[in-house]
């Protein structure tokens, strides 16, 4: 894509110039939290980040999660996390005994992207909201992601055994299909694909619809201990159908993913009763309406977009940017967490413009269209957007990185940050001062 016009450019760095909202730094917790008070009647509000490795989009979305919580009564925290190591986090903040698990939370790669200060820091201040309310009246902190095949099997029989030991055994029967591969699961896609078939479908959608069948007397137990079971064993259909899946095609396997994210956001609703209103976390090209970008010209959905046909406007999707800095990435999959210096913005992107505005911080907010006519106009037209994830490559920046968008219709709201900071990573100890109920520790 060549540089955009001059005109069309200036244009668009003078309207964000002219409707920008100054934001204060996110440590400044109440000050950035009340500028998002706009969003509090929405049901879901899904705020983004540029990268999975830097400080200001964690305490941003920290900031505006706190204020949505105590002043609009949001109750749950969804984030592109795993579930059952997002659960070491909901058991600590919602001081609940921790769930059974075969090893250590977080430590599949990228380690860095939870298992961080500032993520810490959010989840004690999460810990002492819950401490005095009613458990039942308890915020939440959930995973949406599918990667925990071998945690999520032994969840479902972990549970079973203490419920119903004639169930668990059969569980055992029908997940010992899977569980030669749990701790390798690509192999066994690309063994199911080259045997032509997914022997392990049938089994992981009986153990799946067994547990739902028998609601009722489970439910009667434990729900919550039932619901986390449902959920895990939710995961495992769905990671047996995305380790097939990435061998076949990108697209489909991205789409099994988000619509597991979906699905389980949707759960959570549910579970949580009428009223309950949720926060998520997630990378922009997960929040943002897929719709509007090369994604979904290319056949790809996202959470965002089915967000955006579910809940229509009660869906807020909040996009995050920056120009420069540092931010923590690998080169390489399962490559060593780096520091790395962050290229400024491509002149023919989205960036650049609000790079050129001069401005540190601010939000954009496009969501009332009243007297925004222009700059909802100028967003429209296509320009390059950045997505860094848990890899950057700076010498291939334009082709790793960069995708073809129209804001204007992807995000409601963009929050800009000019100059941003790596987060800082937690190493394998506990945090210096943190209890031995510490969510990373165990």
């Amino acid at each position: 894509m060549a540089d955009l016009p001059h005109p069309s450019r200036n244009d668009l760095v003078g309207l964000l110039r002219h409707h920008a909202e100054p934001l204060p730094y996110p440590t400044d917790s109440a000050a950035f939290g009340r500028s998002f008070d706009r969003f509090g009647d929405a049901r879901i509000v899904l705020l983004g980040e540029a990268t999975h490795g830097t400080a200001e989009f964690y305490r941003a979305r920290a900031a505006i999660s706190r204020h949505l919580i105590e002043h609009h009564g949001f109750s749950i925290i969804a984030v592109e996390a795993d579930w059952p190591d997002a659960a070491r986090i909901d058991d600590y903040v919602r001081h609940q005994a921790a769930r059974p698990r075969r090893g250590e939370p977080f430590i599949r790669f990228p380690t860095w992207m939870w298992r961080n200060i500032e993520v810490l820091e959010f989840a004690d201040w999460l810990r002492g909201h819950n401490a005095e309310r009613d458990p039942d009246d308890r915020v939440s902190f959930r995973g949406l992601d599918i990667y925990s095949l071998s945690e999520s099997i032994h969840a479902v029989l972990t549970y079973l055994d203490t419920v119903d030991p004639d169930a668990a055994a059969e569980a055992r029967r029908r997940y010992g299909c899977l569980t030669p591969w749990q701790d390798e699961p690509s192999d066994y896609g690309r063994a199911a694909l080259k045997a032509g078939k997914g022997d392990c479908e049938e089994r992981a959608v009986a153990q799946l619809r067994d547990l739902l069948d028998r609601r009722v007397d489970y439910i009667a137990q434990d729900g919550e201990q039932w619901f986390d079971a449902v959920q895990n064993a939710r995961i495992v259909r769905a990671a047996e159908r995305y380790y097939r899946a990435m061998y076949r095609s990108s697209a489909e396997s991205w789409n099994l993913r988000d619509r597991h994210m979906f699905g389980t956001l949707q759960a959570l609703l549910a579970h949580h009763g009428e009223g309950a209103k949720a926060i998520v976390w997630a990378h922009n090209s997960h929040i943002g309406n897929a719709a509007a970008t090369a994604m979904g010209w290319q056949g790809e959905f996202n959470i965002g977009e089915l967000c955006r046909m579910a809940h229509g406007e009660e869906a807020v999707l909040v996009g995050f940017g920056t120009d420069t800095g540092t931010v923590a990435a690998a080169s390489a999959w399962n490559g060593d967490m780096e520091i790395k210096q962050v290229t400024p913005a491509r002149p023919d992107s989205f960036e650049s413009a609000f790079r050129a505005t001069g401005l540190d911080r601010f939000m954009v907010d496009w969501r009332d269209p009243q007297g925004k006519a222009d700059l909802i106009a100028a967003l429209r037209q296509p320009r390059l957007e950045r997505a860094i994830g848990v890899i950057y490559r700076p010498d291939t920046e334009r082709l790793s990185h960069y995708f073809e968008a129209i804001m204007a219709d992807q995000f409601d709201a963009f929050v800009w940050f000019a100059r941003t900071n790596a987060v800082t990573p937690l190493g394998a100890e506990h945090a210096r001062g943190a209890p031995e109920t510490w969510p990373f520790g165990l």
